[in-house]
């Protein structure tokens, strides 16, 4: 009986029909009102946002990421006879299970694991993968087919038919321009990278840019505050076409203009979560710190986009490696401990891809070449932890790359379904086998 009454009352504050019947609402009806709230709540426009809601963090590890130096397959020959001088000794590996485990220098995300928050997600990729960076890119990020190109987005077409009406701020990317996971048929998201990119308006005309300049520098004292441009010789993003008619500036400035929003909103709202967690310094770091203040502020957004460059490793790649790995590791380590200060790392689930994986055979250089398959990591405090799919065979190779054995849109289309609870047939153009990762 108090359930019933709780859900009554929630749907009366929610819904239009509510409103206007306040408390004469007839017992009777109650069936039916509720009926009508659980279409809404499967209807394509979503209502929530993320001040109070799921949040989604996409994390690009751009350049090409080594999954094979990620997630180790320690006790396979095969990995040791291809890899004389860049495989990892079995003795350092944290492992996972009897097989893979993951690289020394993940320690922390290691220990998310262990304590039930990360999902790993191996061999992912998708039929006939493409091997150049631009190209690669563009699929994963409009989630097409690799014989068909596409211009939207696959957030983009997630914020078209499911956040209908909402501030362009349901979507923020840290960077330098808008990543093409968020082009959209309607103009939504909005780019965040150094102050004075942003400044569409000020509120405070004469401090206004002292303060941006000193909270910037508040989110990692002595650390590197720079958060605009991945570093490494690699690509960081794919810029995504925003509208036919419009540049990048006009759309930034249309969407700034329609929301009636500024750098002084975000910053305002950044400067309302107080954290004693301390971050590394590194833009990666600097990123995440960034969009936890934006979380724990309240900021209306659902999905935040960041990337950290560098993992086009052709030569010299023992070192660079393990150094994007350390990065990655304390970074995300900090960004976790930050959203359980918080109260809202229940919230929040942040999902890492990368364009393609490296070649099995390590190349003369003390590299490796661009390759298929690699895996995924999806953590988060409602994630189901555990290996999800099968780590790809180290010999039965598509010239001289693993085969993917797990769709990369059967993660986007889990992460759609399970978490932002939008349809992802809808999003997708079809539906993919889901993974039980939420």
């Amino acid at each position: 009986m108090n359930q019933t009454l709780h859900t009554r009352r929630r749907f009366l504050r929610t819904s239009f029909l509510g409103a206007a019947a306040s408390w004469t609402l007839p017992v009777f009806l109650e069936k039916t009102f509720f009926a009508l709230d659980a279409m809404a709540a499967d209807s394509l426009t979503q209502v929530v946002t993320g001040k109070d809601n799921t949040i989604l963090v996409v994390l690009q590890m751009a350049g090409g990421n080594d999954g094979l130096s990620m997630v180790v397959p320690y006790l396979d020959d095969a990995y040791h006879r291809a890899r004389p001088k860049l495989a990892l000794p079995a003795n350092k590996i944290l492992r996972l299970d009897s097989y893979a485990g993951l690289n020394p220098k993940l320690a922390g995300l290691k220990s998310i694991f262990d304590d039930g928050h990360l999902a790993v997600i191996q061999g992912v990729g998708y039929p006939n993968p493409n091997r150049s960076h631009f190209r690669a890119t563009e699929i994963w990020q409009t989630a097409s087919d690799a014989d068909r190109n596409e211009n939207i987005g696959w957030l983009g077409r997630y914020f078209d038919s499911c956040c209908a009406g909402s501030d362009p701020t349901v979507g923020v990317a840290i960077g330098s321009e808008m990543p093409q996971a968020f082009a959209a048929r309607t103009p939504t998201g909005v780019v965040f990278s150094r102050p004075e990119d942003f400044r569409f308006k000020s509120s405070d005309k004469a401090a206004g840019a002292n303060s941006e300049e000193a909270f910037y520098r508040q989110l990692n004292e002595g650390g590197d505050t720079s958060i605009a441009a991945p570093e490494g010789g690699s690509i960081g993003a794919i810029a995504g076409a925003t509208h036919a008619d419009m540049s990048a500036a006009d759309f930034l400035q249309r969407t700034a203009l329609d929301a009636q929003i500024s750098s002084d909103k975000i910053l305002e709202i950044a400067r309302k979560a107080k954290s004693t967690v301390p971050y590394p310094a590194g833009r990666l770091a600097n990123s995440l710190s960034l969009i936890a203040r934006m979380i724990g502020g309240g900021l209306t957004t659902r999905v935040y986009y960041a990337s950290q460059g560098g993992f086009d490793t052709h030569a010299g790649q023992l070192g660079a490696h393990e150094r994007l790995m350390g990065e990655l590791n304390d970074a995300v380590a900090a960004f976790v401990a930050d959203l359980k200060q918080q109260g809202n790392f229940d919230r929040v689930l942040l999902l890492t891809f990368s364009e393609f994986g490296r070649r099995v055979q390590e190349n003369a250089n003390g590299g490796t070449d661009h390759g298929a398959a690699a895996p995924m990591f999806v953590l988060g405090g409602k994630v189901k932890p555990g290996l999800f799919g099968k780590y790809p065979s180290l010999t039965d190779l598509d010239h001289g790359d693993l085969k993917f054995n797990t769709d990369f849109r059967s993660v986007y289309g889990s992460v759609l379904d399970q978490w932002l609870r939008a349809p992802s047939a809808t999003v997708l153009g079809r539906k993919f086998p889901a993974l039980p990762i939420v």
